[in-house]
């Protein structure tokens, strides 16, 4: 079976979906990305992920062929493999249905700057507009959304995130929720005190630089 490594990074941050509290059931995806050869690995469709065994993941061309496994896809692979087509950057793709987060993606709001942190999604927590899951005008919509930032709300759905890798990509997934819980918070006793622009601007310059380079 090839890509065994990439299969257990799946695995392993499947488990991470439920245990830090970004999905429950078998809500959610996570791929990756090989662009040596063109093909994405994806998690399966409906199976609890700590049933989930490297065998059950999935390998896909960016046509949406399964190459290697016998587990369904997860229905969302559109949703991976359209950033994977078209941003050469992005080689991991995370959905998550986050309590906090998915509460404003049905509100169909956005994540304002409150704290410095935004800085690893964008200038704010941007949402787009809903569409039936597990479609192409999903993926279309999202692609077209997220611009330059690292991840958006899905309109009353959940969360997308993309990276250079599976860690990147999952650790934007957790600023959201975080962010997501601080302006339900913050609402709950006054109104939040935004960054403004400049500051955000000195955020993201930082961010750019942040961690090792």
């Amino acid at each position: 079976m090839k890509y065994q490594k990439e299969r257990e990074l799946i695995v392993e941050y499947g488990k991470k979906l439920i245990t830090e509290n970004l999905t429950t059931g078998t809500g959610g995806n996570i791929s990756l990305y090989l662009p040596e050869e063109q093909v994405m690995l994806i998690s399966p469709s409906g199976v609890p992920y700590f049933e989930t065994k490297s065998a059950d993941i999935v390998l896909m061309d960016l046509e949406g062929n399964v190459l290697e496994g016998t587990r369904k896809p997860s229905s969302e692979y559109e949703l991976h493999s359209i950033f994977y087509a078209n941003r050469p950057e992005v080689r991991s793709v995370v959905h998550t249905h986050s309590e906090y987060a998915t509460t404003f993606a049905c509100l169909q709001q956005a994540i304002e700057p409150l704290h410095y942190i935004i800085g690893s999604v964008g200038e704010q927590v941007r949402c787009c507009a809903y569409k039936t899951f597990g479609t192409y005008e999903l993926a279309e919509e999202a692609f077209n959304f997220i611009h330059e930032d690292n991840g958006i709300l899905l309109g009353n759905h959940g969360v997308l995130t993309i990276g250079p890798d599976l860690p990147s990509a999952f650790s934007v997934a957790k600023d959201i929720e975080f962010l997501a819980k601080l302006d339900y918070r913050a609402r709950s006793i006054g109104t939040p005190k935004l960054l403004n622009q400049a500051q955000m601007q000195e955020v993201l310059e930082k961010f750019a630089t942040y961690g090792q380079q």
